[in-house]
This record gives structure tokens, sequence and C-alpha cells, in this order.
């Protein structure tokens, strides 16, 4: 099986620039989306073109904001969205899909932004999606957009970013080091211990071309779901975002 995560940035921007047809490229079994930014059916029209999957989306209260999707070719046995607690649950940003062997997830976490206003409320999301994954009876495929940048290699320019920009504070690392203390492992570093390569670019100052990024997108597996992975990759070439995909293969 090829498991995949993708932050769209818009589905209905994508749409426009062959989401269909990129989606037959990629050929994923499951596939996560982050940042639809579309109410459900606006989602479901943006994806009209798109066959073979069942479509299980969760839009945010608020319209063109936020929001999640999942794309699966084979039905999951159970679908829920969000982490069961109000103050986050109005914004979209979880869907968990169950299947027999394991737990899809897939997250859009909140960006801390502009002067780290969020960054307080960020951190008690992370300690609340810990809770939320760790609570699960069956091997966990956690996976999407976390927005953070984990080890200096993961971003461009570290030294400038620590501790002044969303994404790269010790707050933040720290989140995400507390879902590898919990036994979770991220696939692509296991894999590539030292490889240098981004899943998000600005759109400002040709950013992706000179590939001036951060890697913000990952697939994070439970001990046991760590089993089960052969590979995990990053899409760069895979255009229609300022996110690329990224994704493992099972075994």
């Amino acid at each position: 099986m090829k498991l995949v995560s993708w932050n769209l940035n818009g589905i209905r921007a994508v749409e426009k620039k062959g989401l269909s047809t990129i989606l037959e490229h990629i050929n994923a079994d499951i596939i996560g989306f982050q940042e639809t930014k579309a109410q459900d059916d606006q989602v479901l029209e943006a994806l009209k073109e798109v066959s073979g999957y069942h479509i299980f989306s969760n839009s945010a209260v608020k319209k063109g904001y936020s929001g999640t999707a999942i794309l699966s070719k084979k039905e999951p046995i159970k679908v829920t969205y969000g982490l069961g607690i109000e103050e986050h649950d109005q914004e979209g940003r979880l869907i968990c899909a169950e299947y027999e062997d394991f737990y899809y997830i897939t997250v859009y976490v909140p960006n801390s932004g502009n002067e780290l206003v969020r960054l307080k409320y960020r951190t008690k999301w992370d300690n609340d999606l810990l809770e939320f994954v760790n609570n699960k009876d069956k091997p966990v495929f956690l996976c999407g957009d976390l927005n953070v940048a984990h080890q200096e290699l993961d971003l461009k320019n570290p030294k400038s970013n620590y501790n002044k920009t969303a994404g790269y504070t010790q707050f933040e690392i720290d989140g995400m080091t507390n879902y590898i203390n919990s036994g979770f492992t991220d696939t692509f570093r296991h894999f590539y211990p030292q490889e240098i390569k981004y899943s998000w670019w600005s759109y400002r100052f040709s950013a992706r071309l000179k590939n001036i990024g951060w890697r913000l997108d990952y697939f994070l597996a439970s001990k046991e779901a760590l089993n089960m992975v052969n590979d995990a990759f990053i899409l760069n070439d895979v255009m229609g975002s300022d996110h690329c995909p990224v994704g493992i293969e099972l075994k």
C-alpha cells in the first residue's frame, strides 16, 4: 500500500491545476489532504473528476479556512472527525480512519502565527493530539502538516528562524520530540537520517526554485506501525501547492 499526505493550500485552486491528473500520477491507496479551504460540498465538487476513492471531509466552521479530507480506495471500518475537544474541533483539522490493521490519521496542526500569537494554543493542541493518538488500540500512522521543522536540517535557515518564526520555536520542537519520546518515529528520518529535503516553500522570493524551504509535512508511525513500513518519500516534483506530497510505502 502507498499512503500519502498533502497540504493543498486550497483544494479548489489545485483542482484548476489538474488535481485529478496529479492524483492518478501519485496513485495512493490512501491520501490525506490538509488546508482544503472549502466546505464539505465544495470538496466533493472539486473531486468530481476523481474516481475510485471513498471521500471523507472535515471542514472548518469558518468558510475558506483550514479543513482536511481523506481519500481511500478501501472503505474504512470507521471514520471520526476531530479530537473530541470543542475548542479544537471548530477548524476541521483532523480525520481518523480506522482500518483492519491500523489507524490512518491526517492532521493540520495550527500555525503559531505571526509574532507567535497562537503559540500557547498550539502547545495545548500538541499535547491533546499526543493524548489522542496514544489512546488508540491499533498501530497508528499520523500524517499531515505538523507545522514544525524538528531538526536544523529540516529548514534552510535555522539560525535566523530559531525562536522567532512559527514552526521553529523550542516549544514546537519539544512538541515533536514528545511524539518521538512516546514511541512514534519520523519515517522519513528513519530511512534518510541526513538527507536534506523540504516539503514547503514560500511563494515569495522564488523560494521553491532556489530550494529555500522547510520540512513541515510528516508521516509518524507508532512502534507497531513502523514494522509495516518499507520506505518513506517526499515528492518534490509534484506541483500545485506551496507544499508537496509526502508518504510511505507499506510492506
